[in-house]
């Protein structure tokens, strides 16, 4: 397979996120959302993340969160007490939906549109906590050259949260006709390829963008980290999911492989 370079990747994955935003905005859980969004104690936070965030404490902080999507889990942080929050997303049509969230949110988040190897200026060393959630690392060409870009954001001392998936689920196919033979090396090195819209239930079946998924091992996310001048603070990794409901069939296994996990580092 051809792999594209990492401004093709990069740019033809924010075209996909843009092809399917519209898909989104057209489920029950966006109009949930719609009215979720204006309680004040509003958060879409599960308790792995709300717990973790607590213990690094956000209150009266400055928070950014990178790779926001429509903005749902930025607005969730003020119900933890965060003083402002930023969320950038390369999708303009995602982007939409986070404003028009915010809008029916008491909070105020501020939402901007950048490709994070092209953060603005005004974002550097402003920031006590960065948070990477659920599915961003993936979307990451060179996950080096991205933690170089999101410790830029933090102010000395401030912290990165991450909650993410496995990279272990890459190994398997929960859709394939064994969903429990391993199917990809953990080593893959050529990122998975969908010419379908991104969606999170299900496939829809037309043309979108080619979107490109990342296979990145622990040690690739440790080390480039650590090159970013981040240090390790917490590491866990967890039994359950956090990812479509597809992967809920490796729970509970007498084999069970770790499903996602929690990582803070500190920017020296």
């Amino acid at each position: 397979m051809e792999v594209p370079n990492n401004k093709t990747a990069i740019d033809s994955n924010r075209q996909a996120w843009n092809d399917s935003a519209r898909h989104h905005r057209e489920s029950a859980e966006w109009q949930a959302l719609l009215n979720d969004v204006s309680q004040a104690d509003f958060s879409c936070l599960d308790d792995t993340l709300r717990g973790l965030l607590e213990q690094v404490g956000v209150v009266g902080k400055e928070l950014i969160q990178l790779g926001c999507n429509n903005g749902r889990e930025s607005l969730s942080l003020f119900a933890l007490g965060a003083r402002s929050v930023v969320g950038v997303d390369q999708s303009e049509a995602f982007l939409e939906q986070a404003r028009e969230l915010n809008q029916r949110s008491p909070y105020n988040a501020e939402f901007i549109e950048s490709d994070i190897h092209h953060l603005p200026a005004a974002l550097h060393s402003r920031f006590d906590v960065a948070l990477i959630t659920i599915g961003v690392l993936n979307w990451m060409p060179d996950i080096g050259e991205f933690f170089r870009h999101v410790a830029l954001t933090l102010k000395p001392g401030g912290k990165l949260v991450i909650y993410e998936t496995h990279p272990f689920l890459e190994m398997v196919d929960p859709e394939g006709e064994d969903p429990y033979r391993l199917a990809s090396s953990y080593f893959r090195a050529e990122p998975f390829v969908q010419e379908e819209p991104i969606v999170y239930v299900g496939k829809v079946e037309q043309q979108a963008a080619k979107s490109y998924w990342f296979v990145h091992t622990l040690g690739a996310i440790f080390s480039g980290a650590i090159a970013a001048g981040l240090n390790i603070a917490h590491f866990r990794e967890y039994p359950h999911s956090n990812r479509e409901e597809v992967y809920d069939q490796y729970l509970n296994r007498e084999a069970q492989m770790p499903l996602c996990f929690t990582l803070v580092t500190s920017k020296a």
